[in-house]
């Protein structure tokens, strides 16, 4: 690994441990609304996604619009069962600090979503103040990922060229919008439901694979 000025962290799957929440909030949902999908294709269908992106798909299973009153209800229902449910992804939090360290600070949470959910997610874990004033939400830029907008309004934030950047990821989705930042990528791929294989991962423009965040301050160290 070439050396590296600042990390730019995912959240979702790469910090928190969140996917099977909001999945399973969302998978209800749908099903409620008249369109029987099971948990493992709503998985499938959504991580690295966000819901309104794929609103023609959910009206045309469903059968009546995606309304802002029931996105309402599913923010409603999602952050409550993130309140009380959510963890951190196993390492992550010790990662954090030690990047953080390691940087000088220099480090940027860029998420495909809402900022609310995001901030709300990270005070939870106790990273908040670790990212303080570098919080960037794909729902607050021209397009969110695989664009490249929320990786290069985090690189500006922390004053370092993209190319001088690491980002981490954990879908497709994600390492897609870092490469086009014009960032290195390294996957995070530990395995089970809602994280990318490493080689759909690799496929995407990743150039290294992590199967555990305690791995991610030992290859800035190197």
């Amino acid at each position: 690994m070439p050396a590296f000025d600042a990390v730019l962290f995912d959240c979702d799957g790469v910090l928190v441990d969140s996917e099977p929440i909001t999945n399973g909030v969302l998978c209800a949902m749908l099903n409620e609304a008249g369109w029987p999908i099971t948990p493992e294709e709503c998985m499938a269908t959504f991580i690295g996604r966000t819901v309104r992106s794929e609103a023609a798909r959910i009206e045309a299973h469903t059968g009546r619009p995606l309304t802002d009153a029931w996105m309402a209800e599913f923010y409603a229902r999602r952050n409550a069962r993130l309140a009380a449910e959510l963890q951190p992804i196993a390492g992550a939090v010790e990662a954090v600090h030690a990047v953080h360290a390691l940087l000088g600070g220099r480090i940027a949470c860029a998420s495909g979503a809402d900022r609310q959910k995001v901030e709300m997610q990270l005070d939870q874990v106790g990273l908040a103040p670790l990212f303080a004033g570098r919080v960037f939400s794909g729902h607050e830029m021209p397009a969110t990922k695989p664009a490249p907008d929320v990786y290069l309004a985090a690189a500006a934030a922390v004053g370092v060229p993209p190319a001088r950047c690491l980002v981490v990821e954990d879908t497709v989705t994600g390492v897609a919008a870092g490469v086009a930042a014009g960032a290195s990528v390294v996957g995070y791929s530990p395995g089970g439901a809602g994280h990318g294989a490493p080689e759909a991962l690799r496929a995407a423009g990743a150039v290294h694979i992590i199967g555990d965040m305690r791995e991610l301050p030992r290859l800035l160290a190197r």
